[in-house]
């Protein structure tokens, strides 16, 4: 059994597969608070299946890009659980994420790209082809930097219409989504390590200026 989860978006969002067959998938109805509350989703992902911890084999985690806070949230508790139950932790890109469902979905039929909301007034992007496989770097940037006619994946389009006109679901990462890429070999697996692409906002502060 391998259970999934993301928080590198507002929404924490965990599923619980079977190989390919997602038996069961929970989202937060709230948005934030990761800490709060993706322990409660797990457990209830677990509950509803009528499994335990001690059933699963994998766990597949969204790595981001993504804020600070969310993504931590989720990559100690993806290598706790990793590391308790000795078990394999898969990363994978949120934005591949994405791509995978837009494809499987029929959403987009030709290149397209994935944007998502860094906050900021930024974006963070990348570009696909029409299989899905990632063809640059992920990358943040102003949405006006990276405008495009091409179908956009993902919330950027849904914030920025005026830089991404052609924009389609999905919107945000789906955890069964993830599960089914990882087990059907659909991304590229990646080391639990969070993808942030710019330093986080809370830093230690400076040595104390010397008082004379």
């Amino acid at each position: 059994m391998l259970l999934a989860f993301d928080t590198s978006s507002p929404q924490v969002t965990v599923a619980l597969a079977d190989g390919d067959d997602v038996v069961a998938e929970q989202a937060s109805g709230q948005t934030m608070k990761h800490g709060e509350q993706l322990a409660p989703l797990i457990a209830a992902v677990l509950d509803s299946a009528g499994r335990t911890r001690r059933d699963l084999t994998a766990i597949g985690v969204g790595v981001g890009p993504g804020p600070f806070t969310g993504l931590r949230v989720g990559l100690v508790t993806a290598r706790t659980l990793g590391y308790v139950l000795g078990i394999p932790v898969h990363g994978v890109c949120s934005l591949d994420v994405l791509a995978v469902e837009a494809v499987a979905s029929g959403a987009v039929s030709s290149d397209f790209l994935v944007a998502t909301d860094a906050r900021r007034k930024e974006v963070y992007w990348a570009m696909y082809d029409a299989s899905g496989a990632r063809r640059t770097d992920p990358a943040v940037d102003r949405p006006g930097d990276v405008e495009t006619e091409h179908p956009v994946v993902g919330e950027g389009a849904q914030l920025y219409p005026m830089a991404f006109p052609s924009g389609v679901r999905p919107l945000r990462p789906s955890a069964a989504w993830l599960a089914r890429a990882v087990a059907g070999g659909r991304a590229e697996l990646l080391e639990p390590e969070p993808m942030y692409l710019r330093r986080p906002d809370a830093v230690a502060p400076g040595k104390p200026k010397t008082v004379s």
